[in-house]
């Protein structure tokens, strides 16, 4: 796929996204928020969905909503993201999108969704009934890739799952009624997974996470707190030493150096300079990224421009599928 990609940027599109439950922090930046960057520049058309509405899957409100999308918005184009590339919006605010969920869900059934593994672990975290928007979370990842015509998402292993249900709608759809969707295939990233502070893996909800919003002190405090070990001598051994290769990975790919040879250089100086070193990477990497991030959070006016011209954007994609699958299934009423 990268090749593939390499050889013909304008020929994808890529589909990505985030839940706006709060700000994005180091494990996005390098598991997903710095490759859409590098997709972008290298001529990739990139569709960005912050999906609001999925925030009350697994909770009773959806919270300070509009601030955090900003928020994330903010993050986004701090690292980079170019609003005239790319297009950024949230999907509560293109009607046409989930229209599209209807079509979808009468061509999956329950059994189906109930045994998705991804539904499974969502339930397992949130500690709540299984509600109805959760059950179809899947559909609803699949109205936001088809409706913004995405050929090209880029997941984690653990996320293929929902990717192959998007698959499978789109193909009995076309076998249905007629083809008007592709099939998107996934990107797989080949970051490793970042631990957070407490040694599981880094996230808003466990709040263990550093925060690309953090400042300087925070995150020297919360990378002095993170767990490591009792050994003196660092190595980088991912299965035995997770949470000693978790901050040499963190430092290595922000000081754009190995994690073998960083562990080699920092050898008997224990976890104190283990910590240093990731310290110091992270906080000279983002510098940048938090100077522009307080200027873009300074003009909430320029956010919401943008935001207004991909919501525009978003809906004038998202109205030509629904339209084509309106011809499709016989169900187009209105003069053109």
């Amino acid at each position: 796929m990268e090749r593939r990609i390499a050889a013909d940027p304008g020929r994808f599109r890529v589909l990505t996204g985030d839940r706006p439950t709060g700000d994005l922090h180091l494990g996005h930046l390098l598991g997903s928020l710095a490759n859409r960057v590098r997709l972008q520049d290298a001529g990739v058309p990139i569709t960005v969905v912050i999906a609001d509405y999925q925030v009350i899957t697994d909770r009773d409100h959806v919270g300070p909503v509009r601030e955090r999308v900003l928020g994330l918005l903010a993050d986004y184009l701090a690292a980079g993201m170019d609003p005239e590339r790319s297009v950024i919006f949230p999907h509560s605010a293109v009607p046409a999108l989930h229209q599209l969920m209807l079509p979808l869900l009468s061509l999956v059934t329950d059994s189906e969704l109930r045994r998705n593994p991804t539904v499974k672990a969502e339930l397992a975290d949130s500690g709540r009934p299984l509600s109805g928007l959760l059950l179809t979370y899947p559909v609803h990842q699949a109205a936001d890739i088809l409706s913004m015509a995405g050929t090209v998402v880029p997941v984690g292993r653990d996320q293929l799952p929902h990717l192959e249900l998007t698959r499978v709608l789109a193909r009995r759809f076309n076998e249905r009624y007629g083809p008007v969707f592709a099939e998107p295939e996934p990107l797989l990233s080949a970051v490793p997974v970042l631990l957070g502070t407490d040694g599981r893996k880094m996230a808003k909800s466990r709040g263990n996470s550093i925060a690309l919003s953090a400042t300087a002190d925070e995150t020297a405090a919360a990378l002095r707190r993170a767990r490591t070990d009792s050994l003196r001598t660092i190595d980088y051994d991912p299965v035995g030493r997770p949470e000693v290769s978790s901050l040499l990975d963190l430092a290595a790919a922000l000081g754009g150096t190995d994690p073998v040879a960083l562990a080699a250089e920092i050898g008997d100086g224990g976890a104190a300079e283990l910590k240093r070193r990731a310290t110091e990477a992270v906080n000279t990497a983002l510098a940048p990224l938090r100077a522009r991030r307080r200027e873009l959070v300074a003009d909430p006016g320029y956010l919401q421009g943008v935001l207004v011209d991909g919501i525009a954007r978003a809906s004038a994609t998202a109205g030509e599928t629904l339209a084509a699958v309106r011809r499709a299934m016989g169900t187009e009423y209105l003069p053109h």
